[in-house]
């Protein structure tokens, strides 16, 4: 049985090993604080039991006994394949981690960041090894939803990037492979521009937040969980894409020439989001609600498992 090791207990790195786990890999999950090791077994034996109720998992007790926890790093390291590094969005914090597994790990072994704002290059460059680093963002939370962005660096192999795209696409998640570092990766920039738009509509006094949020999740949102922009674009126009820019083109384009830089979310939008959150959801309540979200989001995943398993039935 392979092995891969996860750095960091947090969140991330729990949802990391039971993706692993589930595809058959032994997992070393790894951080050496002791508190957060310590809470990592029931975050992961509740998650387990949640995927089994739905279908999306068999045997918990074969994908639990594949997880083991530990807070030292070279043992954890030890025969690894594979490292998925997941420990504090803090860039001094990732530099060390990345020099000490440049310095443990297996000459071969693929050292991946999940960092969702840190270039990898800032992480690698003066490693011995840094051919073997690339970015592997996930999701949140990564056992609900499939996407993985794959960053190289400037220096990052080739054969790194394929074997880390192989890997990802044999545990179930779906790759999404960059050509080059920019800030904010891609799904982070998408969000970005979305997020630009909504505060500025706020501040316009355009809309409140919370039919924003419907206008999102019960229009664009439902129509981009099935297809993208571009592929959205190209059905809504009898001859595609060209099709569609010629009809919608010159509007769009009018639309956005106010835009000009991007403004600061101002105060006054933030405190109005806020106040409108905070009606919607006490703050005390948000885990309930990341419950909640994760529920929704397994109970899509088996709605798309099924509809796939169905057009391949119906394709043979």
């Amino acid at each position: 049985m392979k092995k891969i090791a996860v750095v960091g207990a947090g969140f991330i790195g729990r949802s990391w090993s039971i993706l692993f786990a589930r595809a058959g890999y032994s997992v070393s999950l790894h951080d050496r604080d002791t508190e957060v090791l310590g809470r990592a077994p029931a975050f992961i034996d509740t998650s387990i039991a949640e995927l089994i109720s739905l279908g999306l998992l068999d045997d918990a007790t074969a994908v639990r006994e594949r997880i083991s926890t530990g807070t030292d790093l070279a043992e954890a390291l030890a025969g690894a394949v594979h490292v998925q590094e997941a420990v504090s969005e803090r860039l001094e914090i990732k530099q060390a981690v990345f020099a000490e597994l440049d310095q443990l790990a297996d000459a071969d072994t693929v050292l991946a960041s999940s960092s969702s704002t840190i270039p990898t290059s800032e992480l690698s460059e003066t490693l011995a090894g840094r051919g073997r680093c690339l970015l592997a963002h996930p999701l949140n939370p990564p056992h609900l939803v499939p996407v993985v962005e794959v960053v190289p660096t400037p220096w990052t192999a080739p054969e790194v990037v394929e074997r880390t795209r192989g890997l990802l696409t044999a545990i179930g998640q779906m790759p999404v492979v960059m050509k080059k570092e920019v800030p904010g990766f891609i799904v982070n920039r998408l969000q970005i521009a979305v997020l630009n738009e909504a505060f500025r509509l706020i501040d316009d006094d355009c809309i409140d937040a919370d039919e924003l949020d419907k206008a999102m999740t019960h229009g664009l949102g439902l129509r981009w969980s099935v297809v993208g922009p571009f592929d959205t674009i190209d059905l809504n126009a009898a001859r595609g894409v060209s099709h569609y820019v010629e009809i919608f083109g010159e509007m769009f384009h009018q639309a956005m020439k106010d835009r000009g830089e991007p403004r600061r979310w101002s105060e006054s939008s933030i405190k109005a989001v806020e106040e409108t959150m905070r009606t919607r959801l006490p703050v005390e309540e948000i885990p309930d609600r990341q419950a909640w979200r994760d529920r929704k989001l397994a109970e899509l995943a088996v709605l798309r498992a099924r509809s796939e398993q169905a057009e391949a039935e119906d394709g043979e």
